[in-house]
């Protein structure tokens, strides 16, 4: 999976934690599994990423359900985390590093994928993927993925940056914008996987004290050089449209928003590799509306949607037949959103997980989700 793999030991605890037998779900993992859709309640309220509740499919959706889509779009997996855990939204658009707190903290409800028509087009490393999946059950189903890339203004920006170095540089300090994430550790880990090996990272997401400390140090470093941590991918948009940042960490939707907006803009994936998410729409355990959650998650993972949400995007769909509505919508998009890719190019990307204590290589003296949110905020400090 582009998911990078967890050991099986922590999944067995995982499932041995929600009380999930091998056939199925037990009461005490909280409501039932999801085994079929009934009549729509007429709302649903979502959490969001940015971009995934364009009106040009969420509009075509009401009229065709009843459902009347509510969202809010979320500024990060923690806030989304947060706001799940209120009871007021049927449904979330999670990232790796929130999906299995979600699991863990009984907050959404299992699902069994063949409710979804289109889930047996799905890619094969996004059918039962590690951080939606435990132990065969379901507690999700996935959307979208794609790449965290370098993104920065080509007047701007010469020579053209080719590392993640440019962002740790003092070249364009007061010009540097990164997400405000704790996850933003991982990008640092795996930076210095490439340019310190003698660290011995092999998984940015599974740290040790010393790996930990370095990449800590090397974000407190970069500090002084960011003009701003941003929170949304509208407060990336606007600081490059402002000239107030030149070069930043970003996701694809940025770059396609302002290339549309005739920015100079431009992004790549550097030489140290690349950071990912894989999104998976989950359902709420206290959700008021369950039955539209469903119906939304199998709009959104036909062919048409997942075509016209990659193109908005910039990402990668999950299901396979929607490659050829994309060249179709954009010719040569399929190709450049990599929707056509090898197994290779999804295992090549480090994708986002919940950090633990399981090293992942029989040692649990790694850092885990609680530290980096701590570390995190002595950083910005």
């Amino acid at each position: 999976m582009r998911r990078m793999h967890r050991r099986h030991v922590f999944v067995a605890a995982l499932a041995a934690a929600l009380c999930v037998p091998a056939s199925g779900v037990s009461s005490a993992a909280g409501p039932t599994m999801i085994t079929k859709a009934g009549k729509n309640e007429g709302a649903l309220n979502l959490i969001a990423w940015e971009g995934y509740t364009y009106k040009q499919w969420v509009t075509p959706f009401t009229k065709a359900t009843g459902c009347k889509v509510r969202s809010k779009f979320g500024a990060s997996s923690d806030e989304m985390v947060t706001l799940m855990r209120t009871g007021q939204y049927d449904a979330v658009s999670a990232s790796g590093d929130a999906s299995l707190r979600l699991i863990l903290g009984k907050d959404v409800r299992a699902i069994d994928p063949k409710v979804i028509p289109d889930f047996k087009n799905f890619i094969p490393a996004l059918k039962a993927p590690s951080h939606n999946t435990v132990k065969g059950v379901h507690y999700g189903i996935s959307l979208q993925w794609g790449p965290n890339t370098l993104m920065y203004n080509t007047k701007k920006v010469k020579p053209k940056p080719t590392t993640w170095g440019v962002l740790y540089s003092s070249k364009y300090k007061g010009k540097i914008t990164v997400p405000d994430n704790p996850i933003q550790i991982a990008d640092a880990a795996l930076y210095l996987a490439k340019t310190k090996p003698a660290l011995g990272i092999k998984d940015p997401y599974e740290l040790n004290d010393a790996q930990f400390k370095a990449s800590v140090d090397l974000l407190k470093k970069q500090r002084p050089l960011v003009k701003k941590y941003w929170a949304s991918a509208g407060d990336e948009i606007d600081l490059f449209k402002s000239g107030g940042a030149v070069v930043g960490a970003s996701w694809p939707y940025q770059t396609n928003t302002l290339k549309t907006a005739k920015a100079p803009v431009s992004d790549l994936i550097p030489k140290e590799g690349a950071t990912g998410w894989a999104d998976t729409w989950m359902i709420s355990s206290k959700a008021k509306h369950p039955n539209c959650a469903v119906s939304w998650i199998k709009w959104v993972s036909t062919p048409k949607v997942q075509a016209q949400q990659a193109i908005y995007f910039g990402e990668t769909p999950a299901n396979t037949k929607a490659c050829a509505i994309m060249d179709k919508l954009s010719k040569g998009s399929c190709a450049q959103y990599h929707g056509n890719a090898s197994a290779k190019y999804f295992n090549s990307i480090k994708f986002w997980k919940t950090p633990q204590k399981d090293c992942g290589n029989g040692q649990s003296n790694c850092m885990d989700y609680t530290k980096w949110q701590q570390a995190w905020t002595d950083i910005k400090s």
